[in-house]
């Protein structure tokens, strides 16, 4: 039997996330899913051929979430979604950790893939998250880029 409401689980947190468990949550025994895609973020270790050590994050509590939901919601209105996850870490984080994890899930492929790339666009430029690069030559809040302002207006409706 389908399921007709989408399921969206929002988390911003400390601890790591595991991908494959959270697929496994997201899809349990149902049979109306076609098409999972995952995003993770993973901090890197340099930024325009600067080195970063660290990378910080802070957010606003309760606001974050809130918006995150907004476009959990503008997404599902805009595609035939099954499911979506959103997990947000805050905190310290060295090269090669997990940072952030999108999940879409629907019967096609399609959908999944630019319900996805819709959440990520939002995220990279109007989240309520702030970061903090670490490198030899200090710290300093990172700000934001051109090239993410453009990829997020393409899903500006008129």
């Amino acid at each position: 039997m389908p399921v007709t409401t989408c399921p969206v689980t929002i988390r911003i947190q400390q601890d790591d996330f595991d991908i494959a468990r959270e697929i496994a949550v997201l899809t349990g025994n149902r049979t109306d899913i076609g098409a999972v895609v995952s995003f993770s973020g993973i901090c890197r270790s340099d930024e325009d051929s600067a080195k970063i050590a660290a990378l910080s994050l802070e957010h606003y509590p309760g606001m974050a979430e809130e918006e995150i939901r907004r476009h959990a919601d503008e997404a599902i209105s805009r595609w035939p979604l099954s499911g979506v996850t959103v997990i947000h870490r805050v905190g310290r984080f060295m090269p090669g950790q997990n940072i952030v994890l999108v999940l879409t899930a629907s019967q096609h492929r399609q959908a999944a893939f630019q319900a996805a790339e819709f959440l990520m666009d939002y995220l990279k430029t109007n989240a309520p998250f702030w970061k903090k690069e670490e490198s030899a030559t200090g710290t300093g809040w990172v700000e934001a880029q051109a090239r993410d302002d453009e990829a997020a207006a393409r899903w500006t409706r008129s």
